[in-house]
């Protein structure tokens, strides 16, 4: 229990979504691209990978947007999300992308780490860091 002046702490992200226009193709791209676990799927709505500890999924934004069970929920535009890689298969992830004919952006050194930088199939921006990349 925290103390009275102390805000209880949230202790990490469980998911995060991204809304995609073509559920099948994105199914596609994160598996055979990203090389995720895929942990459940219903189809014209929404595909689940695990990501770690946490869990990445796929909403087809149109259908998460009249729900019934849950508030109604999407987005429009380019989302972001960073994955972490092992900094010794960083290379090998670039190579992994390149190979798979998915174009690399922009590398950036950071003072804590590396990343670079691509877009999935429906346009969000990826990014793989071989390091938490933000101060502590």
């Amino acid at each position: 229990m925290c103390p009275a002046d102390e805000s209880p702490r949230i202790t990490g992200i469980l998911e995060t979504v991204l809304y995609v226009a073509d559920l099948d193709r994105a199914e596609r791209f994160y598996r055979d691209v990203m090389g995720l676990k895929q942990i459940g799927k219903e189809p014209d709505r929404h595909v689940f990978f695990r990501v770690g500890t946490g869990v990445l999924l796929l909403f087809y934004a149109e259908r998460t947007r009249r729900s019934a069970n849950l508030p109604p929920h999407g987005a429009d535009g380019e989302i972001h999300v960073c994955f972490t890689v092992s900094p010794t298969e960083y290379e090998a992830w670039k190579r992994r992308v390149q190979d798979r004919q998915v174009a690399i952006l922009k590398e950036i050194a950071w003072p804590a780490g590396r990343s670079f930088y691509f877009r999935d199939p429906d346009g969000n921006l990826l990014e793989l860091a071989d390091a938490d990349i933000w101060p502590r």
